[in-house]
């Protein structure tokens, strides 16, 4: 049977969303995180944490207990593979990094759409978590593969010389800002408040609300969501397992020294 894809839902229904990253593979992580019964979907950021394929398998069961969804970013010096290999795994949502051009947006895509007349993509029939305990191929399975939401990263300035073809792609149903990459990218690195790179943020996100393309911004804390809700954003990622654990771990260890030492 086949299972909802609750992201599709979601922007479907034009509702709101709120995800959180995740660097392990650990299912526990995704199970506590159910247990707030506060999110929409977790992502696992394959693009930096060491994985294989039994964990993508594993983390997709582990949402799917609490009904929530599941997002994979993609190194795409890895595209289509792990594209494919994610959503055979039962991911609903892939992110695609480090897109430049129209070309490279394209072949992302065709790597992940069905192979059908009406699709015009490359994903063919697999016997994989997604399509137990069939071979795949039929009706019910083309759509739970069209059903997949692609999200881009504009991270290249190649990609925001393009944002407005890339955003008139139907194919491309949300995006996401990446300062780091593009701050770099442009000659700032590591200065996200660079002119060049704050005008470039603020020109994707309210290009993608005008053209109705969802864009997600990512925040670490709740407070920071304000100039996000201004513009209009409605989906959003709250922090990162492993920056949140050494956040934690640096300052109530701060905390316990200077008690041990009296002050």
């Amino acid at each position: 049977m086949r299972k909802p894809n609750v992201i599709r839902e979601k922007l479907n229904a034009g509702e709101p969303t709120l995800s959180t990253h995740i660097h392990s593979v650990w299912p526990a992580e995704i199970e506590a995180l159910g247990h707030t019964g506060l999110y929409d979907y977790v992502e696992f950021v394959a693009e930096y944490g060491s994985s294989t394929l039994h964990d993508f398998d594993n983390m997709c069961r582990a949402a799917e207990l609490y009904n929530m969804g599941s997002m994979l970013k993609i190194d795409q010096s890895l595209m289509p593979f792990l594209a494919q290999r994610g959503i055979g795994a039962g991911y609903d949502s892939i992110l695609f990094t480090d897109i430049r051009n129209l070309e490279e947006l394209n072949e992302c895509i065709t790597a992940v759409r069905p192979d059908h007349p009406d699709h015009g993509g490359h994903y063919g029939v697999a016997t994989r978590r997604n399509s137990y305990m069939g071979y795949g191929g039929s009706p019910e399975y083309v759509k739970a593969i069209a059903e997949i939401v692609l999200c881009f990263m504009i991270e290249k300035k190649g990609a925001l010389d393009n944002l407005d073809a890339i955003l008139d792609n139907p194919n491309v149903e949300m995006i996401q800002w990446g300062p780091s990459d593009y701050s770099m990218n442009t000659g700032h690195p590591g200065d996200q408040n660079h002119v060049e790179v704050a005008e470039a943020k603020k020109q994707t996100f309210l290009t993608a609300i005008r053209k109705g393309v969802p864009p997600r911004a990512e925040i670490n804390s709740a407070d920071q969501t304000k100039e996000y809700l201004d513009m209009g954003v409605r989906h959003f990622s709250i922090g990162t397992d492993i920056s949140i654990l050494f956040n934690f771990w640096r300052r109530e260890g701060e905390l316990v020294l200077r008690a041990l030492k009296g002050e």
